[in-house]
């Protein structure tokens, strides 16, 4: 029997442990579920027999060792700031590792050891990063195989709300964790457009917005985000002029947002006040637009029991205001949007291939959050445990052997891509 330990049992994690819970005796596995502390979703699962709880601090040394040890494939659902630890045990203990966080520099350097281990350490296996990887790859192959040449490739996603569940004016419900949403694009964005690299700033980030059209569901903004450069090389795509990943959220989302970006409402800096009444309505009348006074009079930043409490910068005082406004609730249903946009020449036609992805929650517990993220988090440990994928050292699923299974095993469970010029 091989054991499988997940770190961390967020939200995120719903539809992994229900994969792992259904296939549990086909696949002969026993399931450690490990947290500081139990969450209540978890507790039918742990009637199973193959099924436990470990409570663990992930900074504790020798209980973090302990739990890797005995396990056979590591899958961690924490912050990426812990990967590095983790990954120094795992090959220790020479165990399997698979995350659906970005790749930090401090864990590309664990590299040579991981392969030295005869171990895979999988990153960026979720949905964003993850199926990104996975479908774009895909096509970028099929149509280099034809002999054609990218030209630009521009890729985006989103968690947003399914439409008849769109109940408040931004159009926006927390599926994911509150607080990186509050924080999203913090890094600026570093993309290439016809040749030139561009560097936006924090403070410009939300300013500069495109809208793309999903067939059946409308348009929607995006907005660039973190570094699109280095995918010039990991996608193979040496020729093209035009490279831009990013975010998708509801027409008009941005612009509001940014208020929020300019009045300094996302700083993690200790201030006093918390937040400066006056300057934000200030900037609000500078602005001068219906739809933005909408969106912020329907969250009441300034309210009294806003500020009963204490808080340290204004980006929890924020958060506190938005875990009120934008929580899921029981019945609601969420949705992920993803798009990719080929622009290619073959045979000295120009061309253009637009593949979009739909996907909506079943409830607030089995969200399309959950699926996406946790769906190929679950295929990539069954090719582990089945022996069928030999890469080893620290990779991404870029390769063949990696996304061409899952994106099968993810067409089966409905998560589907429609392919449009």
């Amino acid at each position: 029997m091989k054991r499988i330990l997940i770190l961390g049992i967020g939200r995120s994690t719903h539809t992994l442990i229900d994969k792992l819970s259904n296939n549990s005796f086909d696949f002969n596995i026993e399931v450690i579920l490990a947290d500081i502390n139990p969450n209540s979703f978890i507790e039918p699962y742990l009637k199973m027999v193959n099924f436990s709880f470990i409570k663990l601090d992930i900074n504790d040394n020798v209980a973090r060792a302990s739990v890797i040890n005995i396990a056979d494939i590591v899958i961690s659902m924490l912050p990426h700031t812990f990967h590095p630890l983790i990954a120094k045990d795992c090959i220790y203990y020479k165990k399997n590792l698979i995350t659906a966080s970005y790749v930090s520099k401090e864990l590309e350097l664990l590299n040579n050891d991981a392969e030295s281990a005869g171990i895979l350490i999988l990153n960026e296996c979720g949905l964003d990063p993850g199926i990104d990887h996975i479908s774009a790859m895909d096509i970028i192959d099929k149509i280099h195989s034809q002999g054609a040449v990218i030209n630009s490739f521009k890729s985006f996603c989103g968690g947003l709300v399914s439409p008849e569940y769109n109940n408040n004016p931004w159009g926006y419900k927390f599926t994911w964790n509150p607080k990186n949403v509050v924080l999203a694009g913090k890094n600026g964005a570093l993309f290439l457009e016809k040749n030139k690299k561009i560097s936006l700033k924090y403070s410009e980030l939300f300013k500069k917005t495109t809208q793309i059209d999903v067939p059946g569901f409308g348009n929607f903004e995006a907005y660039a985000n973190r570094d699109s450069l280095h995918y010039k090389e990991k996608y193979n795509l040496i020729d093209a002029h035009t490279i831009i990943r990013g975010t998708l959220r509801e027409i008009g989302f941005s612009k509001a947002w940014d208020v929020f970006v300019q009045t300094g409402m996302t700083s993690e800096k200790n201030q006093e006040p918390i937040i400066n009444e006056l300057a934000f309505n200030q900037y609000l009348e500078k602005i001068n637009s219906k739809d933005v006074f909408d969106k912020m009079l329907y969250l009441d930043l300034h309210h009294l029991k806003n500020k009963s409490d204490s808080y340290v910068n204004p980006a929890q005082y924020l958060l506190n205001v938005l875990n009120k406004k934008w929580r899921l609730e029981q019945n609601d249903k969420d949705m992920i949007v993803m798009q990719h946009v080929f622009n290619y020449s073959l045979d000295g036609i120009d061309k253009q291939l637009k593949s979009s992805m739909v996907v909506k929650g079943d409830d607030s517990i089995q969200t399309a959050m959950s699926k996406t993220v946790g769906l190929p988090l679950f295929f990539a440990c069954k090719l582990i445990l089945q022996n069928k994928i030999n890469l080893k050292g620290v990779r991404i699923p870029i390769y063949k052997e990696c996304y061409q299974p899952i994106l099968e095993e993810l067409s089966k469970e409905g998560i589907k891509f429609i392919e449009t010029q």
